[in-house]
């Protein structure tokens, strides 16, 4: 198995099948598409099972570690079986065919591979916009006074090698913020980071993302990679 695609889901509906049909017809590498559930009457179920029968590789896991996007995407991670992992939102907001270039960058040797809002060519469509500046500050902040060799830090949509998610111990209790720990970690661990333009949309029709809830999650990997960079610098010296 070359790619393993993690999606976790809640209550995705009728959506899913666009997803899933544009996966399948964008990514031309091949693949196993795993979609994390966390409950047995979550409505994205049955459009899947109906839509494994033209797509076997198209998988449905149970999240094993307890409900939530943290223990979905744990869930995601230690059930895939590809040499590179992608973690991919469901609801329609990644394109899947950046999969395609991330998965060559991956080839090259790039241990983590980030789809990139924020630098050349990649661009944000719609979203808060409250939002949209703490990513971007973040990220670009990140990139020219740390050193991160992506502009984009925060974007869930990442491609990584499965020698070094084996070599890393989840340290996030919270969600989404998993990127930017993983994306970090590697930086500063010695393993390659690089990343490819991608037009990420909003579609939503409300935002799941809480500004209190979240913030500060994703702040302690923000300045954990401030400190590890100040850390650097003065032992340069």
């Amino acid at each position: 198995m070359q790619l393993s695609i993690v999606m976790p889901v809640y209550n995705e509906g009728e959506v899913i099948k666009k997803t899933i049909h544009g996966v399948e017809t964008k990514v031309k590498i091949p693949h196993e598409l795993l979609i994390i559930y966390d409950m047995d009457d979550d409505i994205t179920i049955n459009p899947v099972q109906k839509l494994q029968k033209k797509f076997p590789n198209v998988k449905l896991i149970k999240n094993l570690f307890g409900n939530g996007a943290l223990n979905a995407l744990k869930t995601g991670l230690k059930s895939a079986k590809g040499e590179g992992v992608c973690v991919m939102m469901a609801d329609l907001t990644d394109d899947p065919k950046i999969l395609n270039g991330m998965y060559r960058k991956y080839l090259e040797g790039f241990d983590v591979v980030a789809a990139s809002r924020y630098m050349a060519g990649g661009r944000q469509l719609g979203g808060p916009l409250i939002k949209r500046i703490l990513t971007q500050t973040a990220g670009l902040s990140l990139h020219f006074l740390v050193g991160l060799p992506t502009h984009d830090a925060t974007n869930s949509f990442r491609l990584y090698s499965k020698k070094f998610l084996d070599s890393v111990k989840i340290e996030s209790d919270g969600g989404f913020e998993l990127a930017i720990e993983l994306t970090v970690k590697a930086h500063f661990w010695g393993y390659k980071v690089g990343e490819v333009p991608t037009t990420w949309r909003y579609l939503a029709k409300e935002s799941r993302f809480y500004l209190a809830k979240w913030l500060p999650k994703y702040l302690k990997w923000y300045l954990w990679a401030v400190n590890r960079r100040l850390h650097q610098f003065l032992h340069s010296f």
